[in-house]
C-alpha cells in the first residue's frame, strides 16, 4: 500500500522513499528543473523544483525531498512561483545576452523557462566574472560564462560515463565547472563522447561547429566534396525539422546534399558492412589462438580513447579496425581517385555522424594514410539539420534518391550498428555462416534487443557455442569488465558503446530528455532490418563485388593496410 499524498487537490499514490518528483511524474504532473535528470543522483542545486508542503515553513526541492508520511502538496501556488521566477531571474542576472547567436537557441531550457514563467526585463544585475571559451577539443567548446552551475554534465561524467572530466571547482564567487587543475579539454581525460552536450541545459558545452568550414570546398571547383551519413543520423534528423520522430529521411538526405553541392552522397553502412566481413575473419582467427578474453569491438572512438587512458591492458582484446566512417573514408581514398574524369582534383571528405567523439578520432594520427586525414571534416545530426534548412529547399517537393555506388549497402546488417547491440548482433550472423554455412534466422536474435544496458546471449552454431554481449555507457562498461576479468563472466564477443543505447543517443544528436524519443530511434533502425530482405553483410552483393575487384578477400593484405589500426596508451592527467 502507498503513501496518500494531496496534490492541488487530487490524491495520488507513493512509494515509500521515492521523491516527491518522481511521484508527479508518475502521475503525470510536470513541475519544471534544471539539474535533475532521470537515472542520475538527485542534487536538488537549481531550486527550480520547490513545492509547498503543508505544514513547513520553507519550500522543499521536490527532485530531493523523500515521501515518509502523507504530505499536502501545492506545486504552482503564488508562493512557489515567485520562487522559481525569482530563481530563473538570479540565474539570468550574469546570463549573457546573445541567444541569438548561441547555437542553443530555441533549444535551451533556460530560455524556455523565461518564456514560460514570462520573463521579459533584468530586473536583478549581477556581476559577470571574466571568462575564457575552450575551444581546444576538436569536439566540444566549453563556455563558463553561460553555466548555470545544474551540476549536470558534472553527474553524467561521472555516473554515467565513469570519466569525471568535469567537477565543481573553487567557492562562492569563485564558483565554476572546470576540469583537472583547469586545464583545457583536449588535455583532459576527456573522451568526447559528447554526453555532457546532451546534458546540458544551456549552451555551456556545444559541439565544435565546423559546418562553416564546409562551404569553401563546397563553392571550390577543384576540389571534390564527399559525404557519408549512418544510420543514426538518417533516422533522427527529421525531429529537427519538424517531422514524426523515427522516420527515415535517408533519401531525402542524399537528394539534399546533392543539390546543396556535394559531388557524391554515401553511407556509412557500406563501411559497417565490411567492418562485420573483417570482424567475423578477426573472431575466427582469434578462436583458432584458443584466446580465452573476448574480441571487443572498437568501432566506438570514444570507448577506444577510454580504454588507451584507463585500460591499457585490454588494448591487445580489441578488434583492429577501424570505426565504420574511418573505414568507409579510407576506401573512398583508396577508390574514388579512379572513379573521377582528371583524376587529380583534391577529395574533401565528410562524415555526417551522430558521434561527436569522432570530430576527435579525425585527428589521430593512427586514422592518416602517409600523414593525411582520411577525414576532413565531422558534421553532427545538428549541423545537418542547420544545413537543410540553409538550403532553402522544400523537402515535401523532393523526392528521395539513392546513395552513390560503390560505397551504397542496400541491406541493413551495417545500418544496425546504429543501436547498442547491432554491431554484434549483425557480426554473429556472418560468423554463424561461416560456421556453418546457413543463415541463422533474425528472430533467434530478437531476445537480444531487450532495452538494457548490458545484454548477453548464447548462439548454438554446430557444434560450437558463440557467447555474445552488449554494453553500453562506460560505467556500465566499466561493471562488466571487471566481471569477465574476475571469470565471473565469459563472453567470446562483445560489443561496447559509450553513449547509453548507443549512436542514436550520441553527442551530436537531436537534445532530448524523454527516454520515449531514444525508444522511436532504436525502433527506427529494428524496422529497417526487419523489412529488409538483405539481413546479412555476406549476403550483400555490391559488397561482394566490392571484395573481388578491389579488397580481394577479408583479413587480405590490402584490407589490413587500409582498414586496420593501432592503439596506444595514453598518459592523461588525472
Amino acid at each position: 500500500m502507498g503513501i496518500k499524498l494531496e496534490v492541488n487537490g487530487r490524491t495520488i499514490e507513493a512509494g515509500q522513499g521515492e521523491t516527491i518528483l518522481s511521484a508527479l511524474n508518475h502521475n503525470g504532473m510536470h513541475v519544471p528543473t534544471l539539474c535533475s535528470m532521470k537515472g542520475l543522483s538527485p542534487t536538488g542545486a537549481c531550486r527550480m523544483c520547490v513545492v509547498e508542503v503543508e505544514g513547513r515553513d520553507k519550500l522543499v526541492p521536490a527532485c530531493s525531498f523523500p515521501i515518509e508520511e502523507p504530505m499536502k502538496i501545492l506545486t504552482h501556488s503564488p508562493r512557489v512561483m515567485r520562487a522559481r521566477k525569482t530563481n530563473v531571474e538570479l540565474l539570468l542576472s550574469n546570463h549573457p545576452d546573445d541567444c541569438l547567436y548561441c547555437e542553443r537557441n530555441g533549444s535551451c531550457e533556460l530560455q524556455s523557462l523565461s518564456e514560460d514563467l514570462n520573463i521579459r526585463e533584468r530586473r536583478i544585475t549581477g556581476k559577470r566574472s571574466p571568462t575564457k571559451i575552450d575551444k581546444s577539443s576538436p569536439a566540444i567548446v566549453h563556455d563558463p560564462s553561460k553555466c548555470i552551475f545544474c551540476g549536470r554534465c558534472v553527474r553524467v561524467c561521472e555516473e554515467i560515463m565513469s570519466t569525471s572530466s568535469f567537477d565543481f571547482a573553487h567557492r562562492g564567487n569563485e564558483l565554476k565547472i572546470s576540469t583537472t587543475l583547469g586545464k583545457p579539454l583536449y588535455f583532459s581525460n576527456c573522451t568526447s563522447c559528447g554526453q555532457c552536450l546532451i546534458a546540458c541545459p544551456t549552451g555551456a558545452l556545444i559541439e565544435n561547429v565546423q559546418f562553416p568550414e564546409l562551404e569553401a570546398s563546397i563553392h571550390a571547383p577543384d576540389k571534390v566534396v564527399v559525404a557519408q551519413y549512418s544510420s543514426a543520423v538518417a533516422i533522427s534528423v527529421a525531429e529537427k525539422l519538424g517531422k514524426r520522430h523515427g522516420t527515415d529521411l535517408s533519401g531525402l538526405i542524399n537528394a539534399v546534399l546533392r543539390r546543396y553541392g556535394f559531388d557524391f552522397v554515401f553511407e556509412t553502412s557500406f563501411g559497417g558492412d565490411v567492418m562485420i566481413m573483417e570482424q567475423a575473419e578477426i573472431y575466427e582467427e582469434r578462436m583458432e589462438e584458443g584466446r580465452d578474453f573476448p574480441l571487443i569491438t572498437s568501432s566506438c572512438p570514444a570507448w577506444v580513447h577510454f580504454v588507451e587512458q584507463y585500460y591499457p591492458e585490454l588494448i591487445p582484446e580489441l578488434s583492429p579496425l577501424k570505426s565504420p566512417h574511418q573505414l568507409t573514408g579510407s576506401l573512398i581514398r583508396e577508390r574514388l581517385p579512379g572513379m573521377l574524369e582528371s583524376g587529380k582534383k583534391e577529395i574533401v571528405s565528410v562524415v555526417i555522424s551522430s558521434c561527436t567523439a569522432a570530430k576527435t578520432e579525425a585527428t589521430r594520427g593512427e586514422m592518416t594514410r602517409d600523414g593525411v586525414p582520411v577525414i576532413d571534416l565531422v558534421l553532427t545530426t545538428r549541423e545537418l539539420a542547420r544545413m537543410i534548412k540553409l538550403s532553402g529547399l522544400d523537402l515535401e517537393q523532393l523526392k528521395p534518391e539513392l546513395p552513390d555506388a560503390p560505397f551504397y549497402s542496400p541491406g541493413t546488417a551495417g545500418k544496425l550498428t546504429g543501436v547498442a547491440g547491432g554491431e554484434v548482433e549483425a557480426t554473429v550472423r556472418t560468423i554463424y555462416n561461416k560456421a556453418t554455412g546457413k543463415e541463422i534466422l533474425p528472430s533467434k536474435l530478437h531476445r537480444f534487443r531487450i532495452h538494457k544496458s548490458f545484454r548477453e546471449m548464447t548462439i548454438k552454431a554446430g557444434k560450437r557455442e558463440i557467447r555474445i554481449g552488449t554494453v553500453s555507457g562506460l560505467a556500465n562498461a566499466v561493471a562488466l569488465i571487471q566481471e569477465i576479468k574476475s571469470g565471473k563472466r565469459k563472453l567470446d564477443l562483445l560489443e561496447v558503446m559509450a553513449c547509453p543505447d548507443g549512436c542514436i543517443n550520441g553527442g551530436g544528436q537531436p537534445i532530448t530528455v524523454d527516454n520515449r524519443v531514444i525508444r522511436t530511434r532504436t525502433k527506427a533502425i529494428y524496422e529497417l532490418d526487419n523489412g529488409s530482405s538483405i539481413h546479412a553483410a555476406h549476403e550483400n552483393q555490391s559488397l561482394q563485388e566490392f571484395y573481388h575487384d578491389c579488397l580481394g578477400e577479408p583479413g587480405g593484405k590490402l584490407s589490413r593496410e587500409l582498414l586496420y589500426t593501432t592503439f596506444a596508451k595514453r598518459e592523461v592527467l588525472l
